[in-house]
């Protein structure tokens, strides 16, 4: 099973966010079983310590002058020769008694200590592509389109109980598969100081899970069971449930919206759900029927504008739209909008995003195959309505529920999102002229920056460590000196077009190594975060290494002001909001003809904006294959 990035063309096996899913993977028929690796993948390596310090100094040079360099020199010496070598030793005893030394600290620092409103800063959203081709945007479809959407993300559901999903793979090296366990019956539950995620997904060969999905429709929630008589229900049933709960919803009083809690800070959503509980224990268990759901169903009621070429909107809405008909704890939801648009808003807390882009892609080419009609029978069994749940709420809910929705509409009515398409050229011209696309987007990416802000940015781009067990994610950074140099070429008049295509491919050569590395476990950010972590168990004191202003100056400590990833070479998109308030969230796609990017800024910082950014990395993307043609004359 051949990846793109894995040819010769290239001679190097990488994996940027997504940059191994291939068409021919998601409906092959297979003898193994999607989990069936599991056992047999390698634990995670701790890297040498030596080599993540030589990496995290040429990290920081970009962002140093020549005496602030020096100092950060004899900091990183000091800690290699003492605190540094000592905590890099419990490190490896840790290591020793765990398959991932990383997960569950991860996990915690990441996601669930998190306290500000992770719905919309911390998860994911992607518009579904389909309006690219038979569904464009149309209204009255909404609810047809809608349990054709639900069939077919049933059917994948299915796939994965009875692991007929194929086995990720890079060459014969199979990858880590268990985030795809995470996407159904998922659910984040908030604490006061720390949220916990509750699985309920099991395989068929493990036993029974959840077969209900919930539905969320103008402030209320409903749940339905998606089999009957042992059998998926069929496009015409699912239609049937969706009309039952429209009208319904349409002729009565709009619900409470309790899903709207989910949008707040989290100690402020823990209370409110424990004060929710105390109200009536019924509460709970309605609770739990959304938790344990498959996945939620959202029915909205406005109308994003949708084109092939721009669909800003529909980012915009995704992330910042009606928080009463979003579950934002929940691992998927799958959102239609009134106009037959369709997405998701996933808490990346149980998996990241390349998840979603196979679930999208698999629908995708279902609605592709299909026409985007069912073709089956239009019998419809006489199977059980749905369920309401209708929670106890007084004065306080409801007051709680009011301020979740305002803080949540506020807070989205800042964010910024320009998500265009570069149609000149794509991937086809990259590969000619022997540039790894990626690479070529990213270093795209800091000549806009650097021309935009006259200075380098720091930058964080997801590279997966899924060769080994539980592997998710390391940082690469792209800031490298070879990119500033190679931007400085480029603002400079005076250097020649053989000299800038020189440093350019420097610049590529590097961050390929770079990626290549990390895969591999050889990244060093996630190094370092285990060495500050295990200095805070054993109460020892902070290392100066984290304290210099040239750690968070250069990324570090989540200070990144580019938060990017590759989607993948498919005909998904997502976007996350910033990692700080002057930055920008920038994900990417890569197509044979086109580069479809979506950028995320704050309107309320006035030295940020998604949009000029994109048209500044528009023009670069044209900089650079000029400078490799007018180079080859």
């Amino acid at each position: 099973m051949m990846f793109y990035h894995n040819d010769k063309f290239w001679g190097l096996k990488r994996f940027s966010y997504c940059d191994f899913i291939m068409e021919n993977q998601l409906t092959k028929s297979v003898e193994e079983r999607t989990f069936q690796y599991q056992d047999s993948l390698p634990s995670l390596p701790v890297p040498s310590l030596e080599e993540s310090l030589k990496k995290y100094l040429e990290s920081v040079k970009p962002f140093a002058n020549e005496d602030e360099y020096k100092k950060t020199e004899e900091i990183v010496q000091k800690f290699q020769e003492g605190a540094g070598k000592r905590l890099h030793q419990k490190l490896l005893e840790r290591a020793k008694g765990k398959r991932n030394w990383l997960e569950e600290w991860w996990l915690n620092v990441a996601y669930l200590d998190v306290r500000i409103p992770s719905q919309l800063n911390v998860n994911f959203v992607g518009p579904c592509p389909h309006f690219e081709h038979y569904w464009p945007a149309r209204e009255g479809t909404q609810l047809e389109r809608g349990s054709i959407m639900l069939w077919h993300n049933l059917n994948y559901w299915q796939l994965l109980r009875r692991e007929k999903l194929p086995v990720h793979k890079s060459g014969n090296t199979p990858l880590d598969m268990n985030q795809f366990r995470m996407l159904f019956s998922t659910c984040k539950v908030p604490g006061i100081t720390r949220d916990s995620i509750m699985n309920y997904f099991k395989t068929e060969s493990e036993g029974h899970c959840p077969t209900h999905i919930a539905v969320l429709c103008r402030g209320r929630a409903f749940v339905f069971d998606v089999l009957h008589e042992g059998c998926l229900i069929t496009p015409p049933e699912l239609l049937r449930q969706l009309t039952y709960i429209h009208k319904k919803c349409s002729n009565e009083p709009v619900g409470p919206s309790i899903a709207a809690l989910t949008s707040e800070e989290r100690t402020r959503w823990a209370k409110a759900r424990e004060y929710l509980i105390g109200l009536d224990p019924e509460n709970l268990t309605l609770l739990e029927k959304i938790q344990t759901s498959l996945f939620v169903y959202s029915i909205e009621d406005t109308s994003p504008h949708a084109t092939p070429e721009e669909y800003s909107q529909v980012f915009e809405m995704l992330l910042g739209g009606d928080p009463s008909v979003r579950w934002g704890d929940k691992s998927y939801n799958l959102i239609s909008f009134a106009n037959g648009i369709f997405g998701c808003c996933c808490d990346h807390a149980p998996y990241d995003a390349m998840v979603m882009v196979n679930i999208a892609h698999y629908v995708d080419e279902r609605i592709l195959e299909t026409e985007g009609r069912w073709k089956g029978s239009e019998k419809v069994r006489d199977i059980p309505l749905p369920e309401e749940l209708v929670f106890t709420v007084d004065e306080k809910i409801l007051n709680d529920v009011s301020q979740a929705k305002a803080q949540h509409l506020k807070a989205a009515s800042d964010l910024q999102i320009a998500a265009s398409t570069f149609t000149s050229f794509g991937k086809k011209l990259t590969k000619e002229e022997a540039l790894h696309p990626d690479t070529f987007i990213q270093l795209a990416l800091q000549l806009a920056y650097y021309r935009l802000h006259g200075r380098p940015g720091c930058c964080y781009e997801t590279a997966m460590t899924r060769y080994f067990y539980h592997g998710r994610t390391e940082t690469v950074r792209p800031c490298t000196v070879e990119a500033v140099r190679w931007c400085q070429s480029m603002q400079d008049p005076s250097a020649s077009l053989l000299e800038r295509q020189q440093k350019m491919l420097e610049a590529f050569a590097k961050h390929n190594k770079m990626m290549k590395d990390c895969s591999h476990g050889k990244g060093f950010d996630r190094h370092l975060l285990g060495l500050l972590l295990i200095a805070k168990e054993e109460g020892l004191p902070v290392p100066e290494l984290f304290e210099d202003p040239l750690f968070s100056r250069s990324g570090g400590g989540g200070n990144f002001v580019l938060s990017t990833s590759l989607v993948g070479y498919l005909r998904v998109q997502g976007v996350v909001v910033p990692m700080v308030h002057n930055g920008y969230g920038f994900f990417y796609h890569i197509r044979d003809d086109r580069f479809v990017v979506a950028c995320s800024s704050w309107r309320s910082c006035p030295e940020t904006d998604a949009e000029k950014l994109v048209q500044m990395i528009f023009h670069a993307f044209h900089d650079m294959i000029q400078l490799m043609n007018t180079a080859h004359l």
